[in-house]
Parts: C-alpha cells; sequence; structure tokens
C-alpha cells in the first residue's frame, strides 16, 4: 500500500486520467474529490462489496435456473424416449 500525507486542497495523480483531491479534513473524516474519465466505476468500499454481493447472488441464481432447465429437458427427453420405445414394441 502507497501512503500520502496531504493538506487540503493537494492533490495525488494516479496515471494520466486520474485526480484524487483533499477538499475537506475534520473531526477524523476527509472529504475526496475524484476527477477520472466517465467510464471508470468509482464506488465506496461497503457499496463495492455489496455490488459484487448482488452479483454473485444473482449468477447463482442464473445456474440454479439453468440446472433446472437442464433437469427438466434430461426429463423430457427421457420422457419422449419412453414412449416411442412403448410405440415401437406395440407396433410389434
Amino acid at each position: 500500500m502507497l501512503i500520502f500525507t496531504r493538506k487540503v486542497g493537494q492533490k495525488i495523480r494516479i496515471g494520466d486520467d486520474i485526480e484524487i483531491t483533499v477538499l475537506d479534513i475534520r473531526k477524523g473524516s476527509v472529504k475526496i474529490g475524484i476527477e477520472a474519465p466517465k467510464g471508470l466505476f468509482i464506488h465506496r468500499e461497503e457499496v463495492y462489496r455489496r455490488i459484487i454481493q448482488e452479483n454473485l447472488s444473482a449468477a447463482k441464481s442464473v445456474l440454479n435456473s439453468q440446472e433446472q432447465f437442464d433437469d427438466t429437458k434430461i426429463n423430457i427427453k427421457k420422457s419422449q424416449s419412453a414412449q416411442v420405445g412403448k410405440q415401437s414394441s406395440g407396433s410389434q
């Protein structure tokens, strides 16, 4: 981890496109401003963790739905095969 000491109004640059400015410091809290490209997502840590958690839940739900769909397809194929087998043996 890289650690900086900055005063109000001072800045930190990350690459060519990101600029962080210390806007205010009071009562154990630091207010910062971030200038970055529009396509870059910037979140507070707790928000980012919640997004990741929601994405994982959604992915699990999709996988479970897909497994249920696959099971249904297998059951349909088995049922169709059984019906074809009955028709074949019945026609002899």
